[in-house]
């Protein structure tokens, strides 16, 4: 076979957009990007890494960012199409329908990211799924939450991560959910699972699991989002056959197979709930966001950008990757009044008391603008670190996330 080209839908964004662009090229691919930024503003990785580029005004006006491509290919079919941000998934698949590409279709795209659509596929193939229901009205919230029953959740049927998600224990919260959510065309009502927050990622090739990851939300990411205060963490683990994360396995598995997933990263999220039982909660065609992959990465000593790359290039992974460590990031915000980074306290003596066991650093400079805590999980910083044992990567995240403490002034 010859050099492989592909089409990379938005090729700079998000963050870790550029690292799966340098893989495909580092393996052999031509990498053809198409996105809304100017190509100077793409990142330096993703310049390098491209053989061509075409600018849109807008990804999101379907039918012009369609037509563009078609002129600009000038009856060139690329080998694939991709697209790794969720609000693009669509999109990727139109492309695909129209250029006759090989790849996952309409149909198939859809339950990815309609979370109803998602529920009764899995429903039908017995998986288990939160009691749900999808609402336009507000009259139609109130029937779902009445048939559910309190607590719920509320989130978007076609969103992403935590935005416009709210846990909802009592009438007077449903109505202050109501409000908050007005601007959201479709919602979902859910039942709300008590338990804790796992992923459960995989890259896959010709139906094959290449790589698995179970991770843990330390706290769920609703309950970090809504208190300023908490350092959020996740954790890759690394006994995955360990009875909760043996669990995740056998449910991802099952939802994989439910949704016909063949090929490329995958993030699931679902819940372990206090009686044992694993309950799936969503899953998209694309890799996790929040620095999880760069996790993957320091708990296996691997490279999962280039790992994706040659899944998709070459339908097999060049050497396996095995799990050496717990790798747990911790997400730092920033305290005090002011609105630039005055100090790291408590750094200096952290790094001196565990510095071999942190695999990555990455603190908002000093003098830096702070950022806006509830629109960014990032937050002012993040920094990663990893032990074999995974009770003392716990204490080793814990440490981190309250004993050092990012000042604003």
């Amino acid at each position: 076979m010859g050099t492989m080209d592909i089409l990379f839908l938005s090729p700079g964004y998000p963050a870790e957009m550029p690292l799966f662009v340098r893989g495909l090229a580092q393996v052999g691919a031509r990498v053809w990007g198409v996105g809304d930024q100017p190509k100077e503003a793409l990142p330096e990785d993703a310049r390098k890494a491209l053989s061509g580029y075409l600018p849109v005004k807008s990804l999101w006006d379907e039918e012009a960012t369609i037509g563009a491509i078609q002129n600009w290919l000038g009856g060139r079919k690329p080998d694939k199409i991709e697209c790794l941000w969720e609000p693009g998934m669509i999109l990727a698949a139109k492309l695909r329908e129209r250029l006759g590409v090989a790849g996952p279709t309409v149909a198939q795209t859809t339950p990815l990211r309609d979370k109803v659509e998602m529920k009764k596929v899995l429903e039908a193939a017995g998986v288990r799924v939160p009691r749900h229901g999808r609402a336009r009205t507000r009259q139609e919230v109130l029937t779902h939450a009445e048939r559910i029953g309190f607590p719920l959740i509320l989130k978007p049927v076609a969103g992403a991560g935590s935005d416009d998600t709210y846990e909802v224990r009592d009438q007077a919260q449903l109505d202050e959910a109501l409000r908050a959510t007005q601007h959201v065309q479709e919602i979902i009502v859910e039942e709300y699972i008590e338990g804790e927050e796992h992923t459960y990622d995989t890259v896959c090739a010709n139906g094959e699991v290449l790589f698995e990851n179970v991770g843990w939300y330390r706290p769920k990411p609703l309950v970090a989002k809504l208190n300023h205060w908490i350092s959020a963490q996740a954790v890759c683990l690394k006994d995955l056959d360990a009875p909760g994360p043996k669990k995740g396995r056998e449910l991802g598995r099952a939802v994989l197979r439910a949704l016909g997933i063949r090929d490329g990263f995958t993030h699931m999220e679902w819940f372990h709930t206090p009686k044992g039982e694993a309950v799936f909660g969503e899953i998209g065609g694309r890799p996790p966001g929040s620095r999880l992959v760069h996790v993957m990465n320091y708990a296996c000593d691997a490279d999962l950008f280039r790992a994706w790359a040659e899944a998709t290039v070459h339908g097999r992974l060049a050497q396996p990757i095995v799990k050496k460590y717990n790798a747990a990031v911790v997400f730092k915000r920033a305290h005090g009044p002011g609105q630039r980074i005055r100090a790291h306290e408590g750094l200096d003596r952290l790094l001196e008391r565990h510095g071999e066991h942190v695999a990555n650093l990455d603190l908002a400079p000093v003098g830096s603008a702070r950022a806006d805590w509830k629109k960014s999980q990032v937050g002012d910083g993040w920094l990663v670190v990893r032990h074999p044992d995974l009770g003392r990567a716990l204490e080793l995240a814990d440490e981190f996330s309250t004993e050092l403490r990012v000042v604003a002034g």
